[in-house]
């Protein structure tokens, strides 16, 4: 194991849901490693040390377009030959390399020992050497570890692990009183957006999971209500329930009327009044519809064909369709959590085809066989089906980018109408 190389509501449907066909074959993802590339920038005090590989570290340091020698908050401890063959102590290893980061980073004061399929197939536990390690550290930087492994996930899983990892640190109390909890990275112009509304409507206490800091950790107790802001968030979302936190179930927050729908359940669980929660909304709504129109004209009646990937693609199928007026060829999702789901699905209409998980070749043939006017899809298969003449957009650009809230509601649209005015140039 090498030194650290840093790397740089309306529903449309009525009360019958659409059907869900299930599909297991060879898949096109990321893995969950990626989600360092949001993460870091979020949780500003936090490190991120993948024990991985050399192609790790070039995925990471891919994803980000940052330079090597920009001191970015994440890093790979590269497990080479000997370490694979058994001829190093891992653990040895590591424990230095740990200490020589500390040493020359000492604004870090928290770190995460990222697991990957290198590590897991060396069979190296990262979570005895969190634990090893932050008794060797605390309480100066809290140690804590997950898996970004792709072996069975896929790249937003990633952000999920990680905040599973660090539910145990919250402070878990018996106060009852009611207050909020938005669980989901957020950029921090959407999160303050989010929280002048909240402020409006009269909510007092708004936490936000995960925080800026890793100092400023939110408490949880019998009386948090919690709002998901990322529909990838299941393992979180059931941690966070097991310490006595109430998930309260709404479409997510992307378009003018998501956000609408969002915001609505967490004034009902806290007894804002209509003409409260009406006024606090009124202007930033009706910015969002006007800036959504505006790409109308491009997206009416096109149709689109979602690739599993990010598991965005049911609330962004909603939003297009419902505000849009897309036809929805195919909306495939990597895995469907029903119960986070639910107010998404009862928006499609009935005839909507959903497919869980992926067989990328039949997925590809009846691609193909809709003739879809944009295909939303993965980096891997992007520019061959560009190559056969479809106009395609990147699914992780929509995670990479502000999406949610009433004042990115258009740049979400345009992300959408840009490809196909893009091809309507160069076949001019």
């Amino acid at each position: 194991m090498s030194t650290v190389i840093p790397i740089r509501q309306e529903s449309t449907s009525g009360c019958q849901e659409p059907q869900v066909t299930h599909e297991r074959g060879q898949r096109e993802v990321f893995c969950g490693l990626t989600g360092i590339i949001w993460l870091h920038r979020k949780i500003q005090d936090a490190f991120f040390l993948v024990v991985g590989s050399r192609t790790c570290a070039h995925l990471i340091q891919s994803a980000a377009g940052v330079m090597i020698f920009a001191e970015p908050r994440f890093g790979t401890a590269i497990i080479d030959e000997r370490d694979l063959a058994g001829l190093a102590d891992a653990n040895e290893e590591l424990d230095k390399i740990v200490g020589e980061l500390l040493q020359r980073r000492p604004d870090i004061k928290l770190l995460f020992l990222v697991g990957s399929c290198p590590s897991e197939v060396i069979k190296l536990d990262l979570s005895r050497a969190a634990y090893r390690l932050n008794t060797q550290f605390s309480p100066q930087v809290k140690v804590l570890n997950y898996s970004g492994s792709g072996i069975e996930t896929t790249f937003t899983q990633g952000e999920d692990a990680c905040l599973t990892s660090m539910v145990p640190a919250l402070q878990v109390n018996k106060d009852t009183e009611k207050k909020l909890l938005v669980v989901g990275t957020l950029a921090d112009v959407v999160e303050d957006q989010f929280r002048v509304l909240f402020t409006k409507m009269g909510l007092g206490e708004v936490e936000f999971f995960p925080p800026r800091r890793s100092t400023q950790m939110p408490s949880i107790g019998p009386g948090t209500k919690f709002l998901l802001a990322q529909p990838f968030l299941a393992d979180t979302a059931r941690t966070l329930e097991s310490l006595g936190a109430q998930h309260l179930p709404a479409p997510f927050p992307l378009g003018a009327m998501g956000t609408t729908q969002w915001l609505a359940k967490a004034a009902q669980a806290f007894g804002v009044s209509n003409e409260k929660f009406e006024d606090a909304i009124e202007a930033p709504q009706k910015r969002a519809i006007q800036a959504v129109a505006k790409h109308r004209n491009e997206l009416s009646g096109k149709k689109i064909f979602f690739f599993p990937d990010s598991q965005l693609e049911i609330p962004l199928a909603r939003f297009l369709h419902s505000e849009l007026d897309m036809h929805l060829s195919e909306v495939g999702t990597p895995y469907l959590h029903r119960k986070h789901m639910q107010a998404e699905l009862q928006q499609l209409p009935a005839t909507t085809r959903i497919v869980e998980g992926q067989d990328v070749d039949q997925q590809l043939d009846r691609c193909r066989a809709a003739a879809p006017d944009l295909v939303v899809c993965g980096l891997g298969l992007a520019n061959p089906l560009e190559a056969e003449g479809f106009t395609t957009k990147w699914a992780i650009e929509l995670v990479f980018t502000p999406i949610q809230g009433y004042e990115q509601a258009g740049d979400l649209a345009g992300l959408f109408s840009r490809p196909l005015i893009r091809r309507l140039k160069l076949v001019a």
